[in-house]
């Protein structure tokens, strides 16, 4: 009986322990209101819509106001959403290794996902942090101009160039009550 219990309390905290599949190499917190910002911003356009998605970069513009620079992925066009609320002020951005993430819902299971913005097998591989993701394939892969391998930006994994040992590295996302999250 003593053997039973200490198996079961070992898969209940198994079962209560961070999920695998996200990346903590390096801090990704976003919020974002889209309540503030409601369409045509490109960030709160792709939300819902099966096989969107944007890469979201952020900085601090001359005027000393924070931006969000998007890209959209099925046509390019890029958006810059200026935060000047005194809400949207108070908020620290930390969007991964450089600076981007790619944030949009998946067109295998209408889930809505986030990834580093960067190829993870070149952040293994090579020192440093510059290995952007560009879109491809209208917008339905990723890739990576340094080590050649191409991503599916609805699961993360490598579909073209050298398998390596990664997919996307993948961060939470979440959109409830208007606002948009990706945390690790």
């Amino acid at each position: 009986m003593r053997r039973l219990l200490i198996g079961l309390i070992g898969v209940l905290l198994a079962a209560c322990s961070a999920d695998d599949s996200i990346s903590r190499a390096y801090r990704c917190t976003f919020i974002f209101d889209t309540t503030l910002h409601p369409q045509p911003c490109q960030l709160t356009g792709i939300l819902g819509n099966s096989g969107h998605f944007c890469q979201v970069q952020t900085y601090v513009g001359g005027d000393g106001i924070r931006h969000l620079k998007t890209t959209r992925n099925y046509d390019g066009a890029t958006d810059d959403i200026v935060l000047t609320t005194a809400k949207e002020s108070q908020i620290s951005f930390y969007l991964g290794a450089n600076d981007c993430i790619i944030i949009g819902t998946s067109s295998y299971d209408n889930m809505l996902v986030a990834y580093e913005g960067q190829c993870p097998n070149c952040l293994a591989d090579y020192n440093g942090i510059s290995y952007p993701l560009t879109w491809q394939n209208g917008g339905q892969q990723l890739h990576c101009a340094k080590c050649g391998r191409t991503y599916d930006v609805n699961n993360g994994v490598v579909v073209e160039g050298a398998p390596g040992n990664k997919e996307l590295m993948k961060y939470y996302a979440d959109f409830r009550d208007g606002i948009l999250r990706a945390w690790n």
